[in-house]
């Protein structure tokens, strides 16, 4: 599950995403707009900075800005930078496996063979998504049926 640090991260990307070339947004400011808590978003940006995502800047005409382009940031690469691994367990990872102690054969494991599965499907979305794409998601107003796709889909949320 997506934590409230990556949720939040996101939630300021996608703000920051908005901002014009050049132009910085204040930590003050991303917060209320997202309903962050202000300390919280302060540590998080720390965090997008250091990973490359974030450029800050002290002082007058100062705040938050993004390192590149919103069309050149995946976003699994922010949720990674914040949240670690993709997947589910670590016998189903790409970066940080570790075989599982109480396995005594994984190439027959079903929780991890299902585990992979999830762990691809999830990166084949958030891998495939940039930060460009995400904000046009929100902003199109029919953004779960654009991302999700798929006839079954949209007739399940239809019914909703």
């Amino acid at each position: 599950m997506l934590t409230k640090k990556a949720k939040y991260g996101l939630k300021a990307m996608v703000h920051l995403a908005g901002v014009r070339p050049g132009e910085t947004a204040l930590v003050a400011e991303i917060a209320a707009s997202n309903q962050i808590p202000k300390k919280f978003l302060d540590a998080i940006l720390g965090e997008l900075r250091n990973a490359g995502f974030v450029h800050s800047k002290k002082g007058k005409g100062g705040g938050y800005m993004l390192a590149r382009p919103p069309s050149d940031i995946g976003v699994g690469n922010i949720v990674r930078a914040l949240d670690g691994p993709l997947a589910p367990i670590q016998c189903a990872s790409k970066t940080v496996y570790r075989r599982c102690d109480d396995c005594t054969d994984e190439t027959r494991c079903a929780v991890r063979l299902v585990m992979l599965r999830a762990r691809e499907a999830i990166a084949e979305v958030l891998d495939k998504t940039s930060l460009e794409q995400m904000r046009e998601l929100g902003e199109s107003g029919d953004g779960v049926r654009l991302l999700v796709g798929g006839e079954a889909v949209r007739q399940a949320m239809d019914m909703a």
